[in-house]
């Protein structure tokens, strides 16, 4: 019976893990989807952290106004959303706060705007 209860014990420990790595999306891959109109991201950095660089076409919501604005984002709460931050840890809060709204496909982007950055990819400047 200790067996088969701890055999349980990891397969359930193993599929939230699983299900939080499907949860993680690469820069490359955000980048694909984006450019393919396929997905959208959205920026929950601050103001200050957008208007240093961030990347084209993305939806900027800090991620403290959230909540409040999700009104907006109501047209995508059955396609592809990315959220994105500076470092994927914002990023990770606003997939929770999406998936609790009912948007059903969301994918946090892994390591945020500094790995997007790292692989070479493209950021705009705020006007």
């Amino acid at each position: 019976m200790k067996g088969f209860m701890l055999s349980i014990c990891l397969l359930m420990g193993y599929s939230s893990f699983a299900q939080a790595d499907s949860e993680l999306i690469s820069p490359k891959e955000a980048a694909t989807l984006t450019a393919e109109k396929k997905a959208v991201i959205v920026d929950v950095r601050e103001d200050s952290e957008w208007n240093e660089g961030h990347i084209a076409g993305a939806i900027h919501i800090p991620l403290a106004q959230l909540e409040s604005h999700l009104a907006e984002l109501q047209q995508y709460k059955n396609s592809d959303v990315i959220t994105q931050c500076k470092s994927g840890k914002r990023s990770l809060k606003a997939l929770e706060i999406l998936k609790s709204a009912g948007f059903s496909k969301v994918q946090s982007m892994d390591g945020g705007i500094m790995a997007w950055s790292k692989d070479g990819l493209s950021t705009q400047q705020q006007n």
